[in-house]
């Protein structure tokens, strides 16, 4: 198995009446979890989107993870991955994504898989993206992370001391989890996830030029979750990456049928939404019960037929 490039996600411009019906505003409360969550921008960090619970009061005591997400595509569009954001925000999450609130377009028109090699192909050839600098850059995630602390103790902030500082996990798509991975160096850093992504075995342009060395400078657990070898273009660069991790708490976990577009554009981020709120409850606020998807040879996961699930450093 080798690794291969990701081929740039193509975004359609056209939308149904069903897409145009389901479009909420951004001020509309929405997800699952107890505390439902808006989409806002804030003028002292113009270049990202924030998700939050819409009643912070709601929160009493209990303090906010922050949650610094890169783009599939590193689109510079804070909205595009709307549903699974504020599914994660609902729980009593900060989540700040790259790139400000682009048009109702961007999240409600579908993507599309990009193509993946079949069996004994060679990788289709890199899109002509991928020979331009991205949009957007790892060093945003960081700035995210520096913006939230900031807020925390600033006086007359709405989040001054909701926010725990000691809990940031760094998480993206595709592109914006090859960015993720290199802003993880960042000592703050408490967690990683990689959604449908892996570093590339060469760098890429498009990608800032982020190399497998990136890997070494990671410090705390990183999870990776993809779709099959037939369906994501990121597996062979997970499973890579998942080969060459030693030092830290390393889970990888596929899906049979899962594209490389996820299910992150379905309500609440479809079943990824899911996984990600459970992974986070876990590492970030010790919830066992959550754990259990993941955590123990008989994890929830592990014995679903459609996932695989593979752990180093971990139970």
């Amino acid at each position: 198995m080798k690794p291969t490039v990701f081929a740039t996600l193509v975004f359609a411009t056209q939308l149904s009446s069903a897409d145009i019906a389901a479009y909420m505003p951004p001020e509309t409360p929405l997800g699952t979890g107890p505390y439902k969550a808006i989409m806002e921008s804030d003028s002292s960090l113009p270049t990202h989107t924030e998700y939050r619970p819409k009643d912070l009061a709601a929160l009493g005591s209990k303090k906010m993870p922050v949650v610094a997400w890169g783009n599939g595509a590193c689109v510079n569009t804070g909205n595009r991955f709307r549903s699974f954001l504020t599914e994660i925000a609902s729980y009593g999450y900060l989540v700040i994504a790259i790139g400000p609130i682009g048009p109702k377009e961007m999240e409600a028109a579908p993507m599309t898989n990009p193509a993946v090699a079949k069996p004994g192909e060679a990788p289709p050839p890199p899109p002509a993206g991928a020979l331009r600098p991205p949009a957007t850059k790892a060093a945003q995630l960081i700035d995210a992370v520096n913006w939230a602390i900031a807020e925390n103790s600033r006086k007359g902030s709405q989040y001054a001391g909701k926010l725990d500082p000691q809990k940031i996990a760094i998480m993206g798509q595709s592109c914006g989890g090859v960015q993720a991975i290199q802003a993880s160096a960042d000592p703050r850093a408490t967690i990683t996830v990689a959604w449908n992504s892996g570093l590339l075995p060469i760098p890429s342009v498009g990608m800032e030029m982020i190399s497998k060395d990136a890997l070494k400078h990671l410090h705390a657990p990183i999870a990776y979750f993809t779709g099959d070898e037939a369906n994501d273009v990121a597996f062979p660069n997970a499973a890579d990456d998942f080969a060459r991790i030693e030092n830290v708490p390393v889970l990888r976990a596929w899906r049979n049928g899962l594209p490389h577009i996820g299910t992150y554009r379905d309500p609440n981020g479809g079943e990824l939404g899911k996984i990600a709120v459970a992974y986070l409850q876990w590492r970030l606020r010790g919830d066992e019960s959550a754990g259990k998807m993941f955590s123990g040879p008989n994890c929830t996961l592990c014995t679903d037929p459609t996932w695989h699930v593979s752990k180093k450093n971990m139970n």
